[in-house]
């Protein structure tokens, strides 16, 4: 997500972890930041008077979504208070239709 007026790109990755483990969302998050740090390190060399900010979304595979995380994200992306329950909502049923293939699969 680019924001040219305060010279921002949002970098957006979406992760799909086990969620039976407690820690899901820490491990999946520094796995992310780590999957892509060279990437931003390069655009930070490249254009030092931008920012550049990676925002990992985590859902686990059992539908698992941490709402204080993933509307704190929202946030920051400067998504209005009236439709962040709206993409949460969006986001959870999206989770569910794919899960639900995945089990119609075996």
């Amino acid at each position: 997500m680019i924001n040219k007026y305060h010279r921002t790109l949002h970098i957006l990755e979406f992760k799909r972890p086990s969620d039976r483990n407690k820690d899901f969302l820490r491990v999946k998050e520094d796995e992310a930041n780590e999957q892509h740090r060279s990437i931003i390190e390069a655009l930070t060399a490249a254009a030092p008077e931008w920012t550049f900010e990676q925002i990992n979304f985590v859902a686990g595979r059992r539908g698992a979504v941490v709402e204080d995380d993933f509307y704190n994200k929202l946030e920051k992306l400067s998504v209005q208070a009236g439709e962040r329950d709206e993409i949460m909502l969006a986001h959870v049923h999206r989770i569910c239709e794919a899960q639900d293939t995945v089990m119609r699969s075996y």
